[in-house]
């Protein structure tokens, strides 16, 4: 697949694949401390755990909407002491991109673009809750996606399926 941006020699719509970011958004974000303020006096070494996971909407006239959730949850002890989520979503032009490049695409490609804005919300959200920083580590999307594609193929009889992406802090 190539990427063409006018000005290339490629005329839209003739045929040649196009991939495009047309903006950029927060859809959704939530921020919950159950235990404050209490846990602010408790010494901080926290448990953290996150999920990622991605889905994309046809929006019609070759335009998909990708979000990337990133939900961060810290345990001190038995207690949740924050639980922050972040629905990170991109409206992006994928035309006369064949049907085996769309899945690497929306699962690879799109979440890479959308994670620095996450990263970025997930700490603003985190430090405005008067926790430490918090920075996401990066992430490797592909291996992600490789894993998810391995997951869905059919098990033989007797194997488990192993259990959906997590990154451990």
């Amino acid at each position: 697949m190539t990427e063409t941006t006018p000005g290339q020699g490629t005329q839209p719509g003739a045929g040649a694949p196009e991939f495009g970011l047309q903006r950029i958004y927060v859809k959704d974000l939530s921020f919950e401390s159950p235990h404050t303020p209490q846990v602010f006096t408790e010494a901080w070494q926290p448990q953290v755990s996150v999920n990622l996971n991605s889905q994309v909407t046809p929006l019609g006239n070759d335009h998909f909407e990708v979000v990337l959730v990133v939900a961060v949850t810290a345990k001190s002890g038995e207690k949740t002491a924050y639980l922050a989520e972040v629905q990170q979503a991109g409206v992006f032009l994928a035309r006369n991109v064949p049907e085996q490049d769309r899945g690497p695409l929306f699962g690879i490609v799109c979440p890479n673009i959308l994670f620095p804005y996450a990263r970025e919300t997930v700490s603003d959200l985190v430090n405005r809750g008067s926790f430490p920083q918090f920075l996401l580590a990066p992430v490797n999307f592909e291996a992600i996606y490789l894993q998810r594609l391995q997951q869905q193929r059919p098990q033989p009889a007797g194997e488990a399926a192993e259990a959906p992406p997590q990154i451990q802090h």
